[in-house]
């Protein structure tokens, strides 16, 4: 049985020529049968697949650049934004800080002319008393008077006297 399995084993480390021979035309021949149907098949799908992967790695590319680019415009329509509502909040106050002084000075205007209606007022109606208490003080004077006259008029010679005096006053204005 040694021997046996010596001269097996040797058969197969050493194998015949025709044996060589046709292992070589058989691996040539799966050889290009791999090259014809398979090799260009994969080596096609796997240039597709790069090709793919490179379309994919660009259209990445693209998108990053033109997220950096959006967050770009976002960041300056913000800033641009901000601005805006910066410039309308001092506006309005500008415009409220102009509506509280124009009422302030109309407040005040109103004011003075309210205090100078009631000073004309005043002084219409202070004429109007002094006018009254001259009318009243000039009654009651004639009236005194008339009364006075009346006591010292009653005799004759009084009343010629009195005529007399007046008569020369007259002449002399």
């Amino acid at each position: 049985m040694h021997a046996l399995t010596a001269v097996f084993a040797a058969d197969i480390l050493s194998p015949e020529l025709g044996l060589l021979f046709w292992q070589f035309v058989v691996f040539i021949l799966i050889l290009w049968l791999l090259s014809k149907f398979a090799w260009k098949p994969i080596t096609g799908a796997l240039k597709e697949r790069e090709d793919s992967i490179e379309n994919a790695l660009k259209s990445a590319e693209q998108a990053k650049l033109e997220m950096t680019r959006l967050k770009a415009d976002n960041e300056k329509l913000l800033e641009e934004a901000r601005a805006e509502r910066d410039a309308m909040l001092r506006q309005a106050r500008q415009t409220a800080d102009g509506l509280i002084e124009e009422a302030k000075n109309k407040a005040a205007a109103e004011g003075n002319r309210a205090v100078e209606a009631a000073r004309q007022a005043i002084q219409q109606e202070r004429q109007a008393a002094i006018q009254d208490i001259r009318q009243q003080v000039a009654s009651l004077s004639l009236e005194i008077a008339e009364k006075v006259l009346r006591g010292q008029l009653k005799d004759e010679a009084a009343q010629r006297t009195l005529v007399n005096r007046m008569v020369e006053d007259s002449n002399l204005n």
